[in-house]
């Protein structure tokens, strides 16, 4: 009878809690909900066209683009996808007035406040490199944001085979992007399934093909549980470098026609340098790559090298014609 007993006042003691978890519980779904009432900022068009299978020649026409403010929120897009030198344009075009009392640009017209890319043109072939460069600010990040359309430009063009990215569904253009940040987003699951994320329907063996190319597969058999080992939160068990190449595999296993990447500015051990080095060799071939540079070694082999400062392309060539 005393164990019952003590069965029956542990589940009225619980029961009696109920209403105070689920309270906190409301806080937290709250702010989900908060964060899931958002609008879309960035919508396609009724008609958008599905972007079929592409070459990969990437092109910017005349393309200028700056922040959007709004009376409660300053940072619209920033709020959305932006880093800390968006912040930081951002911020310093914050007041009511034209910076400079109305900057006039190389056009003559009058720059926009929180502007952070100006009248950037240039074109990319499949295999080529184009290596971005510049000061922290210069707007490197956002010029990158644009080609998957995390932003929209605020006028000019972008193409992809002659196909206006405004123009296309915004899953058929994802499809045709890769993208390697600095910071490597995985989930707490296991090996296999963050690589999954990337081609959902790929078999094992491409599963570990693509390890094998980003020169991860010897490191994940040697786990615990091999590809099904769990990462961790944000992939915590893992180092730096084992983040990036598995970021790498999960881009090789998509098999996008343009690559996108942030290269690391974090430092790295010899052998993790390497091994990312010769992954990013498998990653960029006949693919368009554009790469926020922060290593000599990919400015050298870059087909081509935009300088940018302050919004604008300054420079533009190989590392020998700019020297």
């Amino acid at each position: 009878m005393g164990v019952y007993l003590t069965t029956l006042y542990g589940a009225l003691q619980t029961l009696t809690n109920a209403p105070v978890d689920f309270a906190t519980s409301m806080v937290s779904f709250e702010r989900v909900f908060e964060v899931l009432d958002v609008p879309l900022d960035i919508k396609e068009k009724e008609n958008a066209c599905i972007l079929g299978k592409v070459r990969g020649v990437l092109e910017f026409k005349d393309v200028l683009f700056h922040y959007e403010r709004e009376e409660k929120g300053l940072l619209r897009e920033v709020r959305r996808f932006g880093q800390m030198e968006d912040v930081v344009s951002v911020l310093s075009g914050a007041g009511g007035a034209p910076r400079n009392g109305g900057e006039k640009d190389a056009a003559g017209a009058e720059r926009t406040n929180g502007e952070v890319l100006e009248h950037i043109s240039f074109r990319a072939e499949p295999g080529q490199l184009v290596a971005l460069v510049g000061p922290s600010g210069a707007g490197k990040t956002t010029l990158t944001y644009l080609i998957p359309r995390l932003y929209d430009p605020v006028a000019g063009q972008i193409l992809i085979d002659g196909h206006d990215l405004m123009d296309v569904t915004l899953d058929s253009l994802a499809a045709q992007i890769g993208m390697v940040t600095q910071e490597t987003y995985l989930f707490h699951d296991t090996v296999r399934t963050n690589l999954l994320y990337g081609r959902p329907d790929a078999t094992h063996t491409e599963v570990e093909t693509a390890a094998k190319a980003a020169n991860i597969h010897k490191f994940v058999k040697g786990l615990p549980q091999g590809y099904e080992t769990i990462v961790g939160e944000r992939g915590y068990r893992l180092s730096g470098g084992e983040k990036q190449r598995l970021a790498l595999a999960r881009v090789i296993l998509k098999n996008p026609r343009i690559l996108v990447l942030d290269e690391a500015t974090s430092s790295l051990d010899s052998q993790s340098e390497y091994l990312i080095q010769e992954a990013l060799k498998h990653v960029m071939v006949g693919r368009n790559s554009i790469v926020i540079a922060h290593r000599l070694s990919t400015i050298l082999a870059a087909d081509i090298i935009l300088v940018l400062d302050h919004g604008h392309i300054v420079e533009r060539g190989t590392h020998s014609e700019l020297l």
